[in-house]
Formats: structure tokens, sequence, C-alpha cells
């Protein structure tokens, strides 16, 4: 397609018939081809189709996402994972054919291993008996991004939504911090009981296909489904007891600090996030601004980033501001028939405006290089533990330039990044226990889900203090991550990415040209490696090995030791 604007960019309901046709043509041409070539020659024709369709999926689910009250994307929505879910079946038999070619072995020869473990991961995963499960899944995640988008309440005369209250609970009034963070936690145990219930049902639907696919459980079903073909779920444990014993007492130690430089008593929740007694460092300008001082940097920064951020500008690949109705969150997505990547998030007047400025264009930098060089479109993106590696390593690579977004607070921001980005680990880990414990026990009831995940917290955050707050003391806290509605298990990915940013953070001080070479390696890479593989691409330590965390985070802890 002839690149355009994002505001001009014609939606255009796909053509499912003529889809399911190229997919029966498809499969007859892979069971029947006489050679390679032809075989290959069908792949990419049912490829380009899927690319055309999925283009018009991807630019309605973001349309969707930037008013979730829009009556005309909502049903497209409905209609689009209806007739994806009635594909099931002729998907599945395309990929049997792709995976029984008599020339699989061509296939493998040109593109690599990868992509024919990626479809044999698929035959397992999908299948005729769960499609009206599908179905059902999206419409309980498309409720609850509408009941979290719409939830409003009146702060201090401000009609705020969750992202709205966010900014209140920097403020270096406390009182207003604490206001906003009790309304805040009002906000979610308004909306718990639908919160609860779609949840409910989400952990049955779910539950449920993995014994149609006979799956022990929804857990074995997810590993399989977000292809960690090199890690088992007792790999993942160990991982988090290395994050148990390491990195949890430095993250108490700081926050010990940060109590005593706030000079408070006792450090609450809603005193998590503010660092410095005077004030966090805050970007200096609009949405406008910060993307025109984005732009200079990436220019400044690479070729390749200059080159990709020019081409996102140009195009107004973003929706940055937060409104009413708006999804909560951030994410990347992309239009492949434009070969165009696309930034979603909800600005709120924090750092964390420009922390999107970095991570989400991290992620759109290698899915545009990717796009680009990359002839398989399977392979273009990687398993989430690769692709937030592309991310949060983009957000240190921005390091130098943050006196331009934060002025004379750049070295707050600096500091205040750090301490966040170890800070979060131990949370990170608690999520992926909690849905390793949830559907372990699918029956478990919203009472039950609560306890669990406070017993979790305990563990890995001892320092939180939730001051009295009844819906967070009970263990309401779960709630805000919208990962475990919407991407069961993606979440632990961030936990074992982060340890990879570090070591490339670690290598910048000493040798950035050379960090730099081997992140870009990285990207480019795309997903035509496994997960472990691709860590040797980008000269970095597998998380799981003994030592590998320590050796990741020990210089982050030393230098905040001398920061802060």
């Amino acid at each position: 397609m002839q690149m355009v604007d994002f505001r001009e960019m014609p939606y255009v309901r796909p053509d499912m018939e003529a889809l399911r046709s190229v997919y029966q043509a498809t499969t007859e041409k892979l069971r029947s081809a006489k050679d390679y070539a032809e075989a290959r020659a069908a792949f990419f024709v049912l490829q380009d189709a899927e690319e055309d369709s999925g283009t018009m999926m991807s630019l309605c689910h973001v349309r969707a996402s930037i008013d979730t009250g829009d009556a005309y994307y909502e049903a497209e929505q409905k209609w689009l994972r209806e007739q994806n879910a009635a594909l099931i079946p002729l998907r599945k038999a395309y990929r049997q054919a792709l995976a029984d070619c008599p020339f699989r072995a061509d296939f493998d020869a040109e593109f690599g291993p990868q992509l024919m473990k990626l479809v044999d991961a698929g035959l397992k995963t999908t299948d005729e008996r769960i499609i009206q499960d599908t179905i059902r899944e999206g419409e309980l995640t498309t409720a609850y991004e509408k009941d979290s988008a719409m939830a409003t309440t009146d702060f201090r005369g401000e009609k705020c939504n969750f992202y709205g209250l966010l900014k209140h609970m920097e403020s270096t009034d406390r009182q207003e911090r604490k206001e906003a963070y009790h309304a805040w936690a009002k906000l979610y145990e308004e909306i718990s009981p639908k919160l609860d219930a779609e949840f409910d049902e989400l952990v049955q639907i779910r539950d449920g296909m993995a014994h149609k696919l006979g799956f022990a459980s929804y857990t074995d079903l997810a590993y399989l489904s977000r292809r960690r073909f090199d890690y088992t779920q007792e790999d993942a444990a160990e991982f988090r007891r290395q994050v148990k014993e390491i990195i949890t007492p430095a993250v108490a130690e700081l926050r010990e600090k940060q109590r005593k430089r706030l000079g408070l008593d006792k450090l609450c929740y809603y005193d998590e996030a503010l660092k410095f007694p005077e004030g966090n460092a805050n970007p200096i300008g609009d949405m406008e601004t910060l993307v025109k001082k984005a732009q200079a940097m990436y220019r400044e920064m690479s070729p390749e980033t200059g080159e990709f951020f020019d081409f996102m500008a140009k195009y107004h690949l973003f929706d940055l501001e937060t409104r009413h109705g708006k999804r909560m969150g951030g994410y990347m997505t992309s239009f492949p028939a434009y070969q165009a990547p696309f930034i979603f998030s909800n600005f709120n007047g924090t750092s964390a405006d420009v922390d999107v400025l970095t991570h989400e264009a991290g992620h759109a930098f290698q899915g545009y290089l990717a796009m680009r060089s990359i002839p398989v479109r399977m392979l273009c993106g990687s398993t989430a533990e690769i692709n937030e590696v592309h991310s949060m390593s983009m957000e240190h690579f921005a390091y130098p330039w943050m006196e331009s977004f934060f002025g004379e607070n750049s070295e707050k921001y600096l500091t205040n990044h750090l301490l966040d980005a170890l800070g979060v680990i131990p949370y990170m880990v608690c999520v992926d226990e909690f849905q390793h414990r949830v559907y372990a026990d699918p029956q478990m009831d919203a009472k039950g889900r609560r306890k669990v995940w406070r017993e979790i917290e305990k563990t890995y955050m001892p320092w939180r203090d939730y001051d009295g707050e009844p819906f967070l003391e009970e263990g309401g806290f779960w709630m805000q991550k919208q990962h475990i509605f919407l991407y069961p298990f993606y979440y632990i990915e961030y936990a074992l990415a982060q340890m990879c940013a570090f070591q490339f953070y670690g290598r910048m001080k000493k040798d950035r040209s050379a960090a730099w070479q081997d992140y870009l390696r990285l990207c480019r890479a795309g997903g035509t490696k496994g997960y472990f593989d691709l860590l040797k691409v980008g000269n970095l330590l597998n998380p799981f090995q003994p030592g590998t965390v320590e050796a990741s985070v020990g210089h982050v802890i030393e230098e905040l030791k001398m920061r802060y």
C-alpha cells in the first residue's frame, strides 16, 4: 500500500471470503507442489493476503483503543473477532500442510528452523473446538478495556481517569498524594465487581480451552502460545527466587533511603512514586514539543534511528494524549501493509511521557527495521523476552539526551529512571507468580485471588504499605495490571529483558559504540531465531544461568548507592 498519514488511513472491512479462498488455495498448492519454488510462492501469496487483512484489523483495534465509546469500531472489532475465529479450521489446515510439506527442509534452509517451530506450535494451540471460546474471550477483554477506560472521578475540581490521578500521586504535597491515592483505590473498588466477574469467566474459558486442546492446565497452553520453547515453569520459578534473594533486599534498602530522604516516619504506597522531596523531574513542554525533542534525539543517535523517527513523525504514527474514554496503557503495534509501526499511549505530564518516547519507540524502531529486511512476517518480531530488550535498552541508550527533555533536572530524572527500572522487578515477578497460582487453581474465587496476591506481594515487596486502605490491604492491587486480563502470562518477560537491558547499559558506560552495534544487530535479527540464540546475537548473558541476575544488576545497585 502507498504510505499515507495515519489520520487519513482508510479502514476497509477485510474481504474475509476472499481470504478464506486464499487459505484453501494455498493449502492445496502446498499439498500438491512439485518443487520448493511452487511451495514458496504459495506461502508468500497467503502472507500478502494476511498482511492486507491484518493491517485493517490493527487499524480497527487502534481506533477502538483511541475511543472505547466509538460504537462503529466496537462493532467492527466484534465482527472481526468472529470472522477471525471462524478462520481457525482453515488456518490449522494450512499450517498442517506447511508442516507436512515435502519441502520443509528447504524452508528451514532459507529461513531457519524457527519458522517451522512456530508452525508446529500453532498446530497445538489452535483448533475449531475453541472457536466460540476465542470469541467470548475477546468479548470479555474488550469489556474490561471499556470498563477501565470509562472509570472517572472528580478530584479537586478536575475530572480524572486512572492516569489523571497518577500525576497527583507524584505531588510534593503528601496530603494531595494521599487523597489521589484513595481516589485511585476507590475507582478500582467501585468497578471491582465487574472486573472480578470478567476475570472469573476469563479464567474458566482459558482453562476450558486448555483441556479441550489436551493440555493439563492453561499454564501449559500459555507457555506454548507465548512460544516459550527455551525455558520452563521451573526455570521461571528459579528466576523469581534469584530476584527475591538479590534484588528485593537491594530495593528494600533503597526504599529505606527514600523514606529518610522524604523525611517520613513510614513510606506508604502513595509515597513510592516521589523520589525527591522537592519533586520529581517532569518533562519540559507539551506533547508536540516532546515529540520534536525526540525527533532531534533520534537524528543524533544514529542514521537508522533518525530515518525511523522522521518516518513516524511525517505520517503522525502516534496517539499519545490521554482522553476520557481512551483505553488505558500504552503499546506499539504495526500496519504491515504500510510497513509502519504505531505508538499508542496516555501522556500525563510526568516523566513517564518521556519513557514512552523511548520504550515504545524501541519496539517501533525494531519493527521498522525488521519489516524492511525480513521477508517472512512471522519472523519480524520475536518473543516478548527479546522484544522487551529492544524497548528497555532504548530507554538507557537515550540517557545522553535527557537534558533536552528535563533541563537542569536531567540527573534527577536519570536517578529516578534507574530506581524505577530496578525497583519494579520484584513487582514483575509478583505478577508472574500470581498468574501461575491462579491458573493452577481455576476455581479460586475473587477473595481467594486477593489473598494470594497480598501473600505474594509481601514476599517480594515487603516494604509495600497501603496505609490501611481496605481494598488494597486485602489484595485488590492486582486488578490494575491490565496484562493479567488481556495478555495472560505476559509479564515476567519484562524482568528477563531488564536483565539484558542492564547488561547493555553496563557496556554503554565502557564502549557505547560496541554496545550499540550489538543492539542494532539484535533488532535486525527480529524473530529469526529462538530466545537463547538471539541472546547470543546480542552478546547477552542468559538470565536463567546462575549468577546472571547478580552480574546484570550489580553495577546498577552500586551506581544507585552513589546517586541516591
